[in-house]
């Protein structure tokens, strides 16, 4: 045995393994095993799966909109009948008021995504009158039955004559938990009082169970979080607010600071003058007020507006 053999064997009964054996045991340490793989490890707490699940794909929890979804009641608006009370229905007849209703919410949809005045609201309307019988809840309906047909948009409608509420009703709709109960409870979130309906980017809120203190409600705080998250859940997003009555109900003029823009309705021959000047001194809180003249009887011969599309009624 020459001088080197020599040197391994002394090396080798010193550490009871030779320099190859113990360089291959380093190797194999290195090497993953079996068990090493990414639901298997056990992490420094004892708990497995941690570090596989940083190692394969991140944990995906549910985003607040899957949630809305899965918490909303599913109900149906019947649209056979609301076409013939005269209503915008999506797949519906082609109607001159149809025609007329494009026009009123193109102007509002170039304010609220022009992008000209950000975090003003400006997806926020209210619809509203000077006194009840104008008009007010039907025009709330179709503007949002007109903005739901929209590819690219959806739109909440709420009802928000706590007092009085009439949308559902006119809807034909059973109303539920809304927007009184979130403001009262913390505990009762806008998707535990949505309403998913039959038109897919229609949603309605209800006005909830009435409350004495309405107006006060409606200036909380807590009112003001609720029409933020309502407002910046979806980009997509516009939301109706049908009101009282201006002069019947203070709670108008209250909504007014919450919302961007305002479509005030006027009667024809039954709104005077000074009704329309005290509503609008009432709701100059908000500071984009547009006016729309309803139930105008008006004749512009047979050349009037819609005739041209063959839609045109007496």
């Amino acid at each position: 045995m020459d001088l080197i053999e020599r040197a391994a064997e002394k090396l080798k009964q010193a550490s009871g393994e030779s320099l190859v054996e113990r360089a291959v045991e380093k190797i194999g340490d290195a090497a993953p095993k079996p068990d090493d793989t990414a639901a298997g490890v056990a992490s420094e707490s004892g708990k497995t799966g941690e570090v596989g699940a940083k190692t394969a794909a991140p944990t995906v929890t549910p985003i607040e909109p899957a949630r809305e979804a899965r918490s909303s009641r599913q109900i149906s608006i019947d649209l056979d009948d609301l076409s013939k009370r005269g209503f915008i229905v999506l797949g519906g007849p082609q109607t001159r008021i149809a025609e007329e209703f494009r026009i009123i919410k193109r102007q509002l949809l170039l304010k609220a995504f022009g992008g000209l005045s950000q975090g003003d609201r400006s997806n926020i309307i209210m619809v509203t009158s000077a006194q009840p019988g104008e008009g007010k809840t039907f025009s709330s309906i179709n503007l949002a039955m007109s903005i739901a047909s929209e590819r690219d948009l959806t739109v909440l409608l709420i009802d928000a004559d706590v007092a009085r509420p009439q949308l559902l009703k006119t809807l034909g709709v059973e109303a539920g938990t809304g927007l009184v109960d979130a403001i009262v409870d913390n505990d009762v979130t806008m998707a535990d009082c949505l309403l998913r309906t039959n038109v897919e980017n229609l949603t309605l809120l209800p006005a909830g169970k009435p409350h004495p203190l309405a107006t006060e409600l409606l200036a909380s705080e807590r009112m003001g979080q609720i029409i933020d998250e309502i407002a910046k859940r979806y980009s997509d997003r516009v939301v109706i607010f049908d009101s009282p009555p201006v002069l019947a109900s203070s709670a108008t003029s209250v909504l007014a600071l919450h919302v961007g823009q305002v479509l005030f309705v006027v009667e024809t021959d039954r709104t005077k003058e000074t009704q329309v000047t005290e509503s609008l001194s009432l709701i100059n809180g908000c500071k984009d007020i547009k006016l729309m003249l309803n139930k105008a009887g008006f004749d512009m011969g047979k050349d009037r507006f819609g005739a041209y599309y063959g839609y045109d009624h007496a």
